[in-house]
């Protein structure tokens, strides 16, 4: 490759473009010689536990050990449910949590899902168990993660998980997108 030499015409028309201009005696910055950045405070991440709405008087009924669970948010389209199950949202993160009491898994539950959203999962699988060592075979946690996710203000819907994925003692979650990646993938609610 050869090396274009610019004739006069150029260099006149480059040196009226920029004008005037003085050489540089020093190119170090000196300390204090201006006003120092302002740091922006680091986004604390809401308590988990705001992330429940108020106690709302839910009409639920007790559900059983083979019984199915299924809730939509409004607005929610009524076949969100069977594209889940289907596998259509994918599966981005699971927990388990049939073996702990109640308030243990309430805490792991929360954190999970704030985890989720922040991270930007769309669908969850939580693992709750059917509760077959459950007082009066009334599973405890799957009573209570039927409560806990409707009261939740990320989750969008939920259901009862495929067989392979855990049947009737695992439930499928759909999160609500985080600020940050909800400009990104827009859906269709």
């Amino acid at each position: 490759m050869t090396k274009k030499i610019p004739d006069s015409e150029d260099s006149e028309l480059f040196r009226l473009a920029i004008g005037k201009v003085r050489a540089i005696k020093d190119d170090k910055v000196r300390p204090g010689s201006g006003e120092k950045p302002k740091p922006y405070p680091k986004h604390q991440p809401a308590e988990a536990e705001s992330r429940l709405a108020e106690q709302q008087n839910y009409d639920l009924d007790t559900v059983s050990i083979e019984d199915r669970l299924s809730y939509l948010a409004p607005g929610v389209q009524k076949n969100v449910p069977a594209k889940m199950r289907k596998g259509q949202f994918g599966l981005d993160a699971e927990i388990d949590l049939h073996g702990l009491t109640g308030e243990e898994a309430k805490r792991q539950l929360l954190a999970f899902l704030q985890r989720a959203v922040i991270d930007g999962c769309r669908c969850v699988l939580i693992i709750h168990g059917k509760g077959y060592r459950s007082p009066d075979n009334l599973p405890v946690l799957k009573n209570s993660l039927n409560l806990w996710l409707r009261q939740h203000q990320d989750v969008l819907a939920f259901c009862s998980a495929r067989p392979q994925d855990g049947g009737a003692g695992a439930v499928l979650v759909l999160l609500r997108l985080s600020e940050k990646f909800a400009k990104r993938d827009e859906l269709l609610f």
